[in-house]
Order: structure tokens, then sequence, then C-alpha cells
């Protein structure tokens, strides 16, 4: 992970004129969420398409897509709400309702699908500027940050806050996921979505302009009746990189965090701000071009590396066991390791050595995730991970342990112990493994529209192993008096721990 940017930007506040918008009407579906569709023109007739689109996987050629289509006329005005209970208190009655309905109703209930999601409409300098923002000085790639990281690449492979909010915003008609809707209600929501784009605001502003936004979103999220009424357990935070929202999080901690890892040494959060219980897991967003069958195929006898890292070889906290490893593997013929470059050079070196290699070395970084766990995914190379605090997105769904190999640093370290590991890794288990990460990979692949089992539709998947939990402890709230022995918190939650 890295620091603020050097060179930042201001948010330029803009007015558009409004844009021409395609509807597609859906006339059927056959198979799983397999759709065919023909447009159907708006009374300013634009461009008519003859089947849903293909899906982007490109943020860049996404976030175009998205902006041209969905970016509504400039409103930044911050609506009072009345400061009182009353609000809450209708807001609670119309829930119960809703909900009793719901449980007399449902025959699952409250283990059921479609989850209810009501995204909240925050003023543009939440969303649109920030994204406009971006969009108009991503090539500006002399703005670094403080140890040299291009800023607009980070952004990017933390843009999951993107990804989520285009897809649960989408017409319906346009939308593939059938397990999480929208709800124009709140009184219908199981869930409530934050659209604040923490990480761009936090690269892309001047640091104080930067806490100052986070402020105003702080107290237009908490002056809501929905956060008022469960002191925010039911809300949705996306602060995907570990120092995005840091100022101000405190205030939020029981909201349901969107994160890279979990970090329990406390480097970068504080204790009882996360846990596995509370917070989701997501993958970052891949730095290289996913292997598709043919390339796998393709690739199958170009695999003559043993094992392969490119990418930067000094790192803090956990991350101090590249060095170590450098050591211990630099020299030995059929390994590669490499200092790390950006741009789109760095991106094919890096994409080109994946695709050659038999294992991936995915060390911890600054934190004890990094993207190169996923870059390796894609590229059809087993994961080698030398991490012993990670955790990993949607791992109650997917299990690692058929894709990846799991090393402790102090083994990895022991001079001849790695490699040794890695020759006595049979040929089946080869072929297996990399059978399993031909399947696996479109679960790390985020695009517009989301996919059936990508990664945004995992995420609803997990979320709604949560819901119940969530109504728990926020009802448990709502009732307990002053005088209780036992009032449950987060900060009595143990530290993740997987020793």
């Amino acid at each position: 992970m890295a620091g603020r940017s050097s060179s930042s930007s201001s948010t330029i506040a803009r007015s558009r004129s409004p844009v021409l918008l395609c509807t597609l009407s859906l006339i059927g579906f056959s198979l799983l969420f397999f759709l065919f569709s023909l447009s159907s023109s708006t009374s300013r007739s634009p461009p008519s398409f003859h089947s849903v689109r293909a899906p982007d996987t490109s943020f860049l050629i996404s976030l175009e897509h998205f902006l041209a289509l969905r970016s509504p006329a400039p409103d930044d005005t911050v609506r009072p709400l009345a400061d009182d209970d009353d609000r809450v208190t209708k807001l609670d009655d119309s829930l119960f309702r809703s909900e009793s309905q719901r449980l007399y109703g449902a025959p699952y209930y409250p283990l059921n699908f479609p989850l209810r999601v009501y995204v909240y409409e925050m003023p543009r300098k939440f969303t649109y500027d920030l994204l406009w923002l971006f969009h108009d000085t991503y090539k500006q790639t002399s703005n670094l940050t403080s140890n040299g990281s291009p800023v607009h690449r980070l952004i990017v492979q933390h843009s999951i806050d993107y990804w989520l909010w285009a897809d649960l915003i989408a017409p319906e008609s346009e939308r593939l996921l059938k397990n999480v809707v929208r709800v124009r209600r709140q009184a219908e929501a199981d869930l409530f979505y934050i659209p604040f784009f923490t990480t761009i605001s936090f690269f892309l502003l001047e640091k104080q302009q930067c806490k100052a936004l986070y402020r105003e979103a702080l107290k237009w999220v908490t002056d809501q009746p929905a956060w008022k009424r469960s002191e925010g357990r039911d809300h949705v935070l996306p602060v995907h990189h570990p120092w995005s929202f840091k100022s101000v999080r405190r205030y939020m901690k029981n909201a349901i965090w969107l994160l890279p890892d979990m970090d329990s040494t406390g480097n970068w959060y504080k204790p009882g701000q996360v846990s596995l219980e509370k917070d989701l897991i997501l993958p970052y967003v891949p730095n290289v071009d996913l292997c598709n069958a043919r390339c796998l195929s393709e690739s199958e006898r170009r695999r003559t590396t043993l094992l392969f890292f490119r990418g930067r070889l000094k790192r803090n906290a956990g991350g101090k066991v590249r060095a170590k490893l450098v050591a211990e593997l630099s020299g030995v013929s059929d390994v590669v390791i490499e200092e790390g470059t950006a741009g789109d050079a760095g991106k094919a070196a890096a994409q080109d050595g994946m695709r050659k290699s038999i294992f991936c070395l995915s060390p911890a970084g600054d934190t004890p995730s990094s993207a190169r766990l996923f870059d390796a995914i894609v590229s059809g190379c087993i994961p080698v991970i030398v991490s012993d605090e990670l955790e990993l997105p949607f791992e109650g769904i997917l299990d690692y342990r058929k894709i990846a190999l799991f090393v402790s640093s102090s083994d990895a370290i022991q001079p001849g112990w790695l490699l040794t590991f890695l020759r006595n890794v049979s040929p089946a288990q080869i072929r297996e493994m990399r059978s399993n990460l031909a399947k696996y990979s479109h679960h790390f692949i985020y695009s517009n529209p989301a996919q059936p089992l990508g990664p945004e539709d995992l995420v609803w998947r997990m979320m709604a192993g949560k819901v119940v939990t969530i109504k728990l402890h926020t009802r448990r709230s709502q009732r307990v008096v002053k005088e209780s022995r036992s009032i449950c918190t987060c900060d009595c939650k143990r530290a993740n721990s997987t020793g």
C-alpha cells in the first residue's frame, strides 16, 4: 500500500448537459442468467443496440460508458433532515410492518433472496464529481505516491466502490444479477449502501480538502434516520484502500466495511474496528488481463519458469519478508525475481512472466494482502502465498486450498526450503490446481454489467449470511437498558486469527 499523492488535484464541479439514455428491453433468457435483448428508443432516439453489450472489464472503458449514460445534472445540495426521533420512529415502524409481512409470507425469511438494498442518493460532490475528477486527470502519469506508485493505478486497483455502485443503480432491464435488487423505499431494505468514493478523494484531493469532505460525508450519512435506527449496522461502507476514510472511520465502526484485508497487527485498523463477522473482504481489481481458456491452453507448454515474482522488493510491516525471500531465491536458474515498474511496459512484463510460470510468489505487501495474488489467479499461475495474517475474499464460498499453496514466513526464508517444497509438488497436483484456477478466475473479474458468479455477485451472496446477525444486534441494541451487565459491541470481538 502507498501514501498520499505528491501532486494532488482539487475537485472541479461541473454542469453537464443531459445525455442520451439507452434503455434495453429484456425479451427473455435461457439457461442460467443468459440474456438476449432488443433495444428500445427513447424520445431522443439514442443509438440502438441489437443485444446486451459485452461486459466491460476495463475500469477506464466502463467509466467512459457510465459517465456518458448515468451522470446527472449537477446537484450539490445537502438537504437538511429533521434532527428528531420522530423520523427514526416512523422508519422503525415501517420496517417492522415490512419485515412482519415477509416473516409470515416468505417460508425462508430472513434466509431469502434477493437481498433488498437501498442506495443513498448522496450529493454529487461525494460521487459523480469524484469520478469526473479521476476521468479528467488519469493521464497525468507523473502523479505518484510517496513511494513512487502511480496514483491512478492504485485507484483502479481499489475501485470496488465503482463496480458495485454501477451495478446497483443500473436500470433493472440491464442487470444480470438476480440475488440483489435496489429498492426505492427505505422501509423495504435489508441493507443500505453508501456510494462515497473514499479512495479517489484520498488520493486526488489536497489533504485538508479531503478531510473536510470526509467530515461532510460522515455528517450526511450519520444524520440519516436509517443510520440512527441501527447505529449503522446495516450500512455498507466501501473503504477498500486501508488509508481511505481513516480520519473519521472510527465514527462508523458499526457499519459493514468492504476491505482488502484485515491487518490484526494494528498498523492499519484500530482494535475493534474490523472483524470477519461484521465486515467483508473483496479482491483487488487485477492489474493484468484474464488468461482465458484459449490462453491457458496455449501457455501450457510455455510455462518453464518454476517461480515468478515481479513487484516492489522492499515493503514495510509484514512485507519485510520480501527482502528475505529475494536474498534466498536470487540467482536460481528457473526462478525469476524482478523489481516491478509502472506503466504499460510494467504490466506487460508482469503478465508475460506469469503466463510463462508454474508458480507465482505472493508475499505480503505493506498490508497482509497484495494485488499480485489476483494477478496470478487470472493468469493461471498457481499462487504461493507467504503472508501469515492474510484473510481472503469470499472464503465462505471459495476454497483457496484448491488453487493456491500456503507457506509460513518462517519456513519460506529457511535456506532451500521453499524451492524443495515447490519441486516436490507432483505434476498431477499442478494440473488439478491449474484446472481449478481456470474455473475460479472469473470470480475475480469485475465488470459492467456485473456477471453471475463474478465478484459483485459473490459480495451479495456473502452479505446474505450477515443479515440475520445484523438484525439481531440492531434489535438487541434498541432494547437493552444502560444497567445491562453485558452490552455487546464490536470491541468485545477477538482479533482475527488463523493460527
